[in-house]
């Protein structure tokens, strides 16, 4: 990282922190130096703290004096991030933090994401924590691990010596925009076993890719008609099959993290010799279809077909059964809210694909406001891949997070946000999970609402932070805290 890029910026203690939170590498599964991190910083203002084994950091700061009568505040962020890097960035983000880039404007980082999701939301805890220059009730920090695999740290936490039942989630990324209600959500894993073969001399070798494409996040933006290079790949194969009926399926790659919508992928196949002008042609034509149907969500997409090598591949059985499992399982949004026009009610996303010595292996993310719709989508996935001879595995289950129509708390920001930008802020649900639902389940009565600053195209190379937006946002928070103070 560049040492002190942001310097100048203001305000300098949440700038400051935004820098050495994103020094250390932080991608989700990997929180070990960012929890320690934010220990050293929680001692270096004197506060009491802990960490746990999910990585977890609870820090306690006591309420100003003579606000000891104001009912206690969480304060609440994670500390992992979605790794997602450029094609040809030479960045070990396992090992190397991002590299911070700036221009007065906005934040970003060089080749990777950036993680503003969430290092700015656990950065305006601790510019809280150390501003001693307001006055505020007894706080609670608590910062979460591997929040984007499935809320696994939130899950384990021990909540037994937490009080407070007011919670303010800093992990947001609309300015203006106060989250009331979130979608509940799993992840699943489809296997449709395959049976390997050699290749023999007289078969031909192809690369077909699926570039372009925008991604994007599979909650925030699963409802603005981007395509998924992993669905679309499914698209291809089926009819790559019908042009060429003894294709063979030799691997197949696309996505890192099934909460992402996949930008690009990657297919090898094998077709006897003599085929490869139908294999063409069919890639050209759906090329042009693409580029038109996609002209509007997607306009950089792209079908490429190019020489390739391979000693093995699918035999024509199970090249089947994987294509058309490929191709059968849904994708993006199954059903929109009739309570919150405009909002997805229930969508899924298949962010990783994949052909393994196993077979084909699929990671979806699935989401819905209402749990019974999240089982339907659930029971469809198992039943096209049972179909095709395979299973699905269920994980990561989290609940959604209910509306609640009285909210003290979400009165006093309104009040807050009144004063100081002189109109109304948005009151809105979201489709994407907060570990907000989980901590109503873990806190009885717990009080909510989450908040953030401006950020663009997070989960991707494009993510970025809005300097101003964050700057207004702090102000916005401790204009909160103060008003929460006085009861």
């Amino acid at each position: 990282m560049n040492k002190g890029i942001l310097s100048g910026l203001e305000p300098a203690k949440l700038f400051e922190y935004f820098e050495r939170l994103s020094g250390v590498p932080h991608g989700s599964g990997n929180t070990d130096a960012i929890s320690a991190l934010c220990l050293d910083m929680a001692r270096e203002l004197g506060l009491g703290c802990r960490r746990d084994g999910a990585n977890n950091v609870v820090i306690r700061k006591a309420a100003s004096p003579g606000c000891e009568a104001a009912p206690g505040l969480i304060l609440q962020g994670h500390l992992d991030m979605v790794c997602a890097k450029s094609e040809g960035c030479d960045i070990d983000m396992a090992h190397e933090p991002p590299r911070l880039a700036c221009d007065g404007e906005w934040i970003w980082a060089e080749g990777t994401s950036l993680g503003g999701d969430n290092a700015i939301g656990a950065a305006m805890i601790f510019a809280a924590l150390a501003d001693d220059s307001f006055p505020h009730p007894e706080l609670t920090a608590v910062l979460t691990s591997d929040e984007e695999t499935g809320m696994d740290g939130a899950f384990a936490l021990d909540c037994s010596d937490i009080a407070a039942r007011r919670l303010i989630n800093l992990d947001s990324e609309d300015e203006g925009v106060f989250t009331v209600s979130c979608a509940g959500g799993l992840r699943a894993d489809c296997r449709v076993p395959g049976v390997f073969a050699p290749l023999g001399a007289e078969d031909e070798v192809f690369c077909v890719t699926v570039s372009g494409l925008l991604g994007g996040h599979s909650g925030t933006e699963i409802n603005m008609g981007r395509a998924s290079a992993n669905a679309l790949m499914g698209r291809v194969l089926f009819g790559a099959l019908e042009a060429v009926p003894s294709l063979r399926l030799a691997s197949l790659a696309g996505g890192e993290f099934d909460n992402v919508i996949c930008r690009d992928c990657r297919a090898v196949v094998a077709t006897p010799k003599g085929e490869t002008a139908a294999l063409a042609a069919f890639v050209q034509g759906l090329d042009a279809a693409l580029k038109n149907e996609y002209a509007a969500s997607d306009a950089g997409v792209c079908l490429s077909l190019e020489r390739a090598e391979a000693a093995r591949a699918l035999d024509e059985e199970s090249t089947k059964r994987a294509i058309f499992a490929l191709r059968a399982l849904p994708q993006g949004v199954m059903a929109m809210s009739g309570e919150f026009p405009g909002l997805v009610q229930t969508s899924l996303n298949l962010g990783v694909a994949k052909l393994t010595d196993a077979g084909l292996e699929l990671g979806f993310a699935l989401r819905s406001c209402v749990e019974t719709q999240k089982t339907a989508l659930l029971e469809k996935l198992r039943a096209v891949t049972v179909l095709a001879g395979g299973e699905v595995t269920a994980r990561a289950d989290y609940p959604g997070w209910r509306y609640r129509r009285v909210s003290p708390l979400r009165d006093a920001l309104v009040a807050a946000y009144r004063e100081q930008y002189g109109s109304e802020p948005k009151i809105e649900a979201i489709h994407a999970g907060l570990e907000c639902g989980v901590f109503a389940e873990k806190l009885p009565g717990l009080d909510a609402v989450s908040l953030g600053p401006e950020l663009r195209e997070v989960h991707s190379v494009r993510e970025r932070l809005n300097i101003a937006s964050a700057a207004r946002t702090y102000e916005l928070l401790r204009a909160a805290l103060a008003k929460l103070a006085r009861g």
